[in-house]
């Protein structure tokens, strides 16, 4: 009788970790900085995680001094975003406040980058949603 409590909880536990592995790969990355470095980051990040799991959804949201990184003339990694954008399950979101303090048209975004009036509210949106959270930093 114990036998089959112990083998009956060892399934129950088995099927439990089987069914978390099978929830929905999303992820929001939080980006605010103008370090190139923490862009490559990033980039190596979705490229990463996108190889691994192709049903991932990745979200990155910029605001603060990160919008560099999807600006025409100021991306170090245009070419990778380029690449990234062709992946429906892969968003760039930039915050328009944050454009607006900075004097940044939508016309000077790098072609497949999309805007949202307040980059911290899509943030919360997302984790209310259930996606995960990085916050993109060194």
């Amino acid at each position: 009788m114990k036998k089959h409590i112990v083998l009956t909880a060892l399934l129950l536990l088995l099927l439990h970790f089987s069914e978390a592995q099978t929830k929905d790969y999303k992820v929001v990355f939080d980006l605010t900085s103008k370090d190139t470095t923490d862009h490559k980051t990033v980039i190596r990040w979705l490229n990463g995680i996108s190889q691994s799991n192709a049903d991932a959804r990745l979200e990155v949201v910029f605001y603060g001094q990160s919008l560099g990184m999807v600006t025409k003339d100021k991306s170090t990694v245009a070419e990778d975003i380029k690449k990234l954008t062709a992946n429906k399950n892969i968003s760039f979101k930039v915050c328009e406040a944050a454009m607006k303090r900075q004097n940044i048209d939508k016309s000077q975004l790098l072609p497949g980058i999309e805007t949202v009036p307040d980059g911290i509210y899509e943030i919360m949106l997302k984790q209310n949603e259930g996606w995960g959270y990085i916050k993109a930093a060194h």
